[in-house]
This record gives structure tokens, sequence and C-alpha cells, in this order.
């Protein structure tokens, strides 16, 4: 597999992950977003994780999912990533 997305549509074929996809889609689409910014600039785990002041397996925690990130911490990622936290409840 060539990158994210590629590993994405093969992992979308399957009925039951797309099913677990819909309903988790908000944190799909943030963890999304920051693995696309992270690789468009380049960056590892273990170099994103620095310029935060973090560790390697926080920033994996955090793309896998598995980790309940605060806003704060939020914000520290997208300042490293050159993006902008957008939060909105419609």
């Amino acid at each position: 597999m060539n990158n994210y997305k590629d590993f994405k549509n093969k992992l979308l074929k399957n009925k039951s992950v797309q099913k677990a996809y819909k309903q988790l889609g908000p944190e799909f689409a943030l963890v999304e977003m920051i693995i696309e910014q992270r690789q468009k600039l380049g960056l590892t785990q273990q170099q994103l994780a620095k310029k935060i002041g973090s560790k390697q397996p926080v920033i994996s925690r955090l793309e896998q999912g598995t980790y309940n990130p605060s806003v704060k911490f939020l914000q520290r990622v997208a300042t490293a990533l050159n993006a902008e936290l957008v939060i909105s409840i419609s």
C-alpha cells in the first residue's frame, strides 16, 4: 500500500468497517486530517511529538483513534502542523 488513502479505501470495502466508520465519522475525520497534514509536511510521528513537547506513542494513539485528546492538545497539534483548529456544533 502506497499511502493512508489506499489503506483506508481497502478497509472501507468491508461492510462492517464501513458501518463502524460512519458511526465514528467525526473522530475518523479528525484523525484523517491530522495524518494527512503531518504527511504533507513530511513529518514523522516522532517529529510531530517533539514539536508539541510530547512523545511518539501519544501521536500514534491519537492517529489510531485510541486517545481522547483535550482541545488544548489538539490546538498544540494544529499549531505544529501549521493549521488552524476550528470547532463547530451545528
